[in-house]
């Protein structure tokens, strides 16, 4: 018999032994202005407020099993939301708002939910666009309901003197639809059962070494709800959650100074952003101990801005990898980074991203892009090779949500357990760490061989006018693709250098054996980036960007 689980009892029991510590801290400001203000909520009025908000929600229809797609900006709402639909049983349904309004649409025309619980704009969507919410009967507005009827967030909380008896879902049971970015594909919404989130929450306190005595600066939407439900203080600061790359660092490095943060999970391109900021002003950051940096490989000058002063010593950043369709897979210490692989990677190597944490098996297959109905000893790939990542672990997702082509490109069956093929490639080496070589769908098969992105763009990333580059591929006629380097130029670099800088990467290129076939480099003015992080390339737009670049006929591609 599957084992009962509810994510909604760990706030339960952290309002029962610390009622009073705050469960969410919400910042304003500083901004330019100068002026930081905070709000808070306690875990036991988070705790009496998602009751509340759970029998209003079961009252009107929303109760175990019932889709609810959720569109609520970081708040006590949106705390409240989420562990309230846990308790309830619901299912949570999370889909980025940056990622553009028709992605989006289409996004929740898939999941098809029967209710939602959002800001005045997102109902605005609904009435707009009803055909991408066919099953949309329950409508809730959290702030001010205009003309659209429904039910209003506040308006349907129920106080009582009693605990909200917690729904009694098993661990195998449907917890949460979470939506990947697309920023490598189309966006897809992966399934989470509550054994699965409540062990990847375990999982996660446990490499990091966090727990309650922690404080979180939780500069990520989605790990904010970890942090609650490890008994952790969530501060939230005053940025943008769709755009943490362009956050104002102060935003960021008073609210951890004036509230003691101890840890923080973050995009690289935040932390690439407010560690520049800080070493500029000689400003540091004495309080926080762990800074964790997810989404995409973390720049080794970042690691060592951190650690060579903006943290306090003994303080640690980490680059943990791993996937929304599962979370972490490896991971790998800032100070093992700049000791022993750094160098490595700017050679060529790929990006070390660790060895596989506890309870994770990691293995390379040789690379297809066909599916795999079962798992066989066959399936590897020659020791030390690039190839594809598949893992097996207890918190992976168990399927995408009515995606069952996708799944079956993703998931390799192994008697009654199930590797998941990461769609990333790269290899082990003899210290059994994994190293990371860019996404499969990326990688180049020219005719001279195939090309992988970050080994192939760290030859020229080391050039001091390079911003950051991107390899792509032009398709040919012959079926081979023609590789080509596209490059984000540093700001201080003026336009009139741009004909020798090209000579200068092309010979750069022919120096070293990995980029020797590229013929072709075209300088681009800013390379889109994923919405959650803002740190991974859009290699698909930019390849569509090239192909006009170079010339290549619409049919031809």
């Amino acid at each position: 018999m599957p084992e009962q689980v509810n994510l909604g009892a760990r706030l339960r029991r952290h309002a029962e032994t610390t009622p009073d510590k705050p469960a969410a801290v919400l910042c304003s400001g500083p901004g330019k202005a100068g002026a930081f203000q905070t709000r808070s909520i306690t875990f036991a009025e988070l705790e009496r407020d998602s009751d509340a908000a759970a029998r209003g929600l079961e009252a009107i229809g929303i109760g175990r099993g019932v889709k609810t797609l959720v569109m609520i900006r970081p708040s006590f709402a949106f705390f409240s939301c989420f562990f309230a639909l846990f308790k309830t049983g619901a299912v949570p349904v999370l889909i980025d708002p940056g990622m553009g309004g028709k992605r989006l649409l289409e996004c929740v025309r898939e999941a098809a939910p029967s209710a939602m619980i959002g800001i005045s704009l997102a109902h605005i969507a609904r009435l707009v666009r009803p055909r991408a919410f066919p099953k949309l009967a329950i409508p809730v507005t959290v702030g001010r309901r205009w003309f659209w009827g429904g039910h209003s967030w506040d308006g349907l909380k129920y106080f009582a003197e009693a605990p909200y008896a917690l729904a009694n879902t098993g661990s195998d049971d449907l917890a949460a639809i979470l939506f990947t970015t697309g920023s490598t594909g189309p966006a897809k919404g992966v399934e989470y059962s509550h054994g699965a989130l409540d062990r990847q929450i375990d999982r996660l306190s446990a490499v990091f070494t966090i727990g309650e005595d922690d404080i979180d600066a939780a500069t990520f939407p989605g790990f904010s709800l970890f942090s609650i439900a490890l008994g952790m203080t969530a501060v939230v600061p005053d940025i943008d959650p769709v755009r943490p790359g362009g956050a104002y660092p102060p935003n960021v490095i008073t609210p951890i100074n004036k509230l003691g943060c101890t840890f923080s999970f973050g995009s690289p391109a935040l932390w690439a952003r407010v560690s520049r900021y800080a070493a500029a002003n000689s400003l540091s950051l004495p309080s926080l101990r762990r800074v964790v940096m997810a989404g995409a490989p973390a720049p080794a000058e970042v690691h060592e801005r951190l650690l060579g002063g903006v943290l306090p010593d003994g303080a640690e950043t980490f680059t943990p990898y791993g996937a929304t369709e599962v979370m972490p897979v490896a991971c790998i210490a800032g100070s093992e980074v700049m000791a022993e692989t750094a160098a490595k990677t700017a050679s060529g190597a790929g990006v070390c991203v660790g060895r596989p944490v506890e309870g994770v098996r990691v293995e390379i297959i040789a690379i297809t892009d066909d599916p795999i109905a079962a798992w066989s000893p066959g399936l590897l790939a020659p020791e030390g090779e690039i190839g594809e990542i598949a893992i097996r672990a207890a918190h992976a997702a168990r399927r995408y949500h009515h995606l069952p082509d996708a799944d079956r490109l993703a998931i390799i069956r192994d008697g009654t357990e199930r590797w998941r093929r990461m769609g990333d490639v790269g290899y082990k080496d003899g210290k059994g760490r994994l190293w990371f070589c860019g996404r499969k769908s990326h990688r180049v098969v020219a005719k001279t061989g195939t090309l992988f992105t970050i080994p192939c763009e760290a030859i020229f990333n080391r050039h001091p006018d390079v911003a950051r580059s991107a390899l792509v591929g032009i398709p040919g006629a012959d079926g081979f693709a023609r590789p080509a380097m596209l490059v984000e130029l540093c700001e201080h670099v003026p336009s009139r250098r741009r004909a020798r800088l090209a000579d200068e990467l092309l010979e750069l290129a022919r120096s070293n054996p990995l980029t020797a076939a590229i013929r072709d480099i075209a300088f681009h003015p800013g390379f889109p980036t994923d919405i959650r992080h803002n740190a991974k390339i859009r290699r698909e737009d930019l390849a569509v960007w090239a192909a006009r670049k170079f010339g290549v006929p619409r049919n031809s591609r």
